[in-house]
């Protein structure tokens, strides 16, 4: 991109990074609130700037060159630290304390992700995490522990916030292909549930021959099974661990449950910090 010094307009590195995520112009100008004009004069701007190609047009849309996609990354964390420096002036730091309970499958992915914008604009704010099950979490919300319960749900309950769609699957490692074995080696969760039901469903539906091979309290058991070769284990998408992959209708399996994240909230939590948090959690989710 050259070895003078480049100076980049926010600007355009918004519109870049609403033109990436969406696909064509016309989205992102729906977007960022200008004409599709103004987006594709702007991207030939940046591009300009850096000298360098950033998308490819195409008659279904633009997808990024292989300088787009290095150059993602670093425009969204540009975006993101502009957003949240903006939202520190704008929005008085508030205090008080939220309690969050969340499944372990989002502790790191989500909930870091929002504990860290949220923490940047309320330092104040005392907040205390327990991941646990969906039942466990809904039963705390309950009996007034916990102020937010993000939990798994697979049938539409009214009441609740869906933050995303997330099925669970069936899951195998690239290298060792636990599910070319048979009997079937699975991983389950120790504690009964739907998910552990709807597995058992999915196999007997497709008269799949199985032995029980491992079992543990958490995702991240179910995944290090699987990971480790010993078993293939039902887990949710987002969720799958790097060198493994999902088993689908090619290789005779397809997805356990429809479940949906949801949020619920205690109505006796009213404050403004927990409104901060709904609005720091949802954020995590959508991006």
């Amino acid at each position: 991109m050259g070895d003078g010094a480049i100076q980049l307009d926010s600007d355009l590195l918004r519109t870049f990074v609403a033109v990436a995520e969406s696909g064509n112009f016309t989205h992102a100008a729906e977007v960022v609130g200008r004409t599709q004009s103004a987006i594709s004069m702007q991207v030939k701007r940046l591009e300009d700037t850096v000298g360098e190609a950033l998308f490819e047009r195409g008659s279904r849309g633009v997808a990024l060159t292989r300088k787009g996609e290095q150059f993602l990354p670093n425009a969204r964390r540009i975006v993101s630290l502009l957003d949240e420096a903006t939202a520190a002036f704008r929005t008085p730091s508030l205090v008080g304390e939220v309690r969050i309970g969340i499944p372990e499958e989002y502790g790191y992915t989500i909930l870091s992700h929002a504990l860290g914008a949220f923490a940047k604009r309320h330092p104040q704010v005392e907040i205390s995490a327990n991941y646990g099950s969906s039942a466990r979490n809904m039963n705390a919300l309950h009996a007034g522990q916990l102020d937010l319960a993000v939990v798994f749900e697979w049938q539409d309950v009214p009441g609740g916030e869906t933050l995303m769609i997330d099925p669970t699957v069936w899951v195998t490692s690239d290298e060792h292909n636990q599910h070319m074995e048979s009997p079937l080696p699975i991983a389950l969760y120790n504690r009964p549930g739907w998910c552990t039901d709807f597995a058992m469903k999915s196999l007997a539906e497709r008269k799949i021959d199985y032995r029980v091979a491992y079992r543990s309290d958490t995702s991240g058991g179910l995944k290090m099974a699987v990971a480790s070769g010993l078993a293939i284990a039902p887990i949710s998408r987002s969720n799958i661990p790097p060198g493994c992959r999902e088993l689908g209708a090619a290789d005779g399996f397809g997805d356990i449950d429809t479940s949906r994240v949801v949020l619920y909230r205690n109505p006796k939590s009213t404050s403004d910090a927990v409104d901060g948090m709904v609005e720091a959690i949802r954020d995590a989710f959508t991006s």
